[in-house]
């Protein structure tokens, strides 16, 4: 959408609407989706998302039912960006979307990883096995390393 540069966000709009100004809009189609620049008295601002960047809508009848809440029920539609079927694409979307899928990834690891770690120690506690004092083992393992280091050396 060739946004301007000056933006407007709902809470403005609503005191603006509250007051009784004139208000327009512009509805201006893009890539899968529709923008709106609010225009009042000589000024044209682009509605702008909670995050400051442009508010847009996948659906020009949720666009249409939003103005009418607000009491714009007049304005010009643009059609010549926009792109009927093609997905739109919102600024940053990306970038949030591969945080959200490596915070889930994480998420799953950690699961797995957990669901080892008790599968383990239950083994563990069921193998009939005799248990081994710590000082023991370790002695093994050193012997172990010791005899590897030798036979490398040699």
């Amino acid at each position: 959408m060739s946004t301007l540069e000056k933006t407007i966000d709902h809470s403005t709009l609503r005191r603006l609407m509250s007051a009784g100004a004139h208000v327009g809009a512009q509805i201006v189609g893009q890539a899968g989706s529709w923008g709106v620049v609010i225009n009042y008295g000589r000024a044209s601002q682009t509605l702008a998302a909670a995050r400051g960047e442009p508010r847009t809508f996948r659906k020009f009848e949720t666009l249409a039912r939003y103005l009418k809440d607000m009491s714009i029920t007049e304005c010009t539609v643009h059609l010549a960006e926009f792109e009927p079927g093609s997905k739109a694409i919102q600024p940053g979307t990306e970038k949030r979307r591969a945080v959200a899928s490596d915070r889930l990834k994480a998420a799953h690891a950690a699961a797995a990883h957990d669901q080892w770690v008790k599968e383990s120690i239950a083994a563990s506690l069921a193998d009939p096995a005799p248990n081994m004092a710590h000082d023991a083992v370790m002695r093994k393992a050193r012997a172990l390393i010791d005899k590897k280091r030798k036979q490398h050396a040699g």
